[in-house]
């Protein structure tokens, strides 16, 4: 894979896909919504380790030309693109993997207030009442916002799953190739947020037009039963609202932003800074 690779992670609705509509703006970028590339390395993994009865037969070095061929594999009809940027919210993860394959990358977290992580989630279930979103396993999960919001909060789902890879890597020995970017400033200040993650990655500025950004999968969305999931507006832009969540639930969500005091990782970050008591 003869391009640059960097990597957008972090947690769902905090703006992994608005910032991959912007970069893509950019002629020498390539880059999109979450992509297979990260299940398929995990697929790729499991079928070489020692579940495997011939994994034997692989030595470290096949292994690691066997994962960096999924990548030159998938991204080859974008060989035009000097630099590719992989979304997945497993790439938190997998740091120590990343280091190995793409000893220079980046990992850009995009976070939000876990409170609004589950607001938006929630919006986006009951504009789409006549759906059954895909993103609950039975009708006990889908029942209230109570048991919604509790499942998608689990260790293994959603919202979960992403929050516990975040905070891994945050505390990881490779923090350092971190960058954490708050959706709220993003949206409020897009110029001045893409400036910083442009020399956070060594890149040169690019004028991107935060009043024509465009991106949507609804054919994605539709399959999962949750229309807009990855619809971005044009215009980049701060729309303050009103929670739908009942209080107690947000108060139980609200204050779980640990990247707010970077005392004990080496991640650079575009976040507010946490207050002092």
């Amino acid at each position: 894979m003869p391009q640059k690779a960097h990597f957008i992670s972090g947690l769902p609705r905090s703006g992994s896909t608005l910032l991959a509509a912007i970069l893509r703006q950019n002629p020498r970028f390539h880059a999109s919504m979450t992509s297979p590339v990260g299940g398929l390395v995990e697929r790729m993994l499991e079928a070489m380790s020692e579940d495997n009865e011939f994994s034997v037969f692989i030595s470290p070095e096949q292994k690691r030309a066997l994962i960096l061929s999924i990548f030159s594999a998938y991204y080859h009809p974008q060989a035009d693109k000097e630099i590719i940027f992989d979304t997945n919210r497993l790439w938190c993860s997998k740091l120590p993997l990343i280091r190995e394959l793409f000893p220079e990358a980046k990992v850009i977290c995009c976070v939000r207030n876990i409170a609004w992580i589950m607001d938006s989630i929630e919006l986006l279930i009951r504009r789409n009442a006549f759906d059954v979103s895909r993103l609950f396993n039975n009708p006990a999960e889908r029942a209230t916002v109570y048991s919604r919001t509790e499942a998608l909060s689990q260790g293994s789902r959603l919202v979960g799953y992403a929050y516990n890879a975040l905070k891994e890597a945050f505390y990881s020995e490779q923090s350092g190739s971190l960058l954490l970017v708050d959706y709220d400033l993003l949206t409020k200040a897009p110029d001045k947020t893409m400036s910083l993650i442009y020399q956070f990655l060594g890149e040169e500025p690019f004028e991107h037009d935060f009043e024509r950004v465009e991106y949507q999968e609804p054919e994605f969305d539709n399959r999962l039963k949750t229309k807009g999931l990855h619809q971005v507006r044009s215009q980049v832009e701060f729309k303050p609202r009103k929670t739908i969540l009942p209080p107690d639930l947000f108060e139980r969500f609200d204050g779980l932003s640990f990247w707010a005091d970077a005392t004990y990782s080496r991640a650079s970050a575009i976040v507010a800074k946490a207050k002092l008591t």
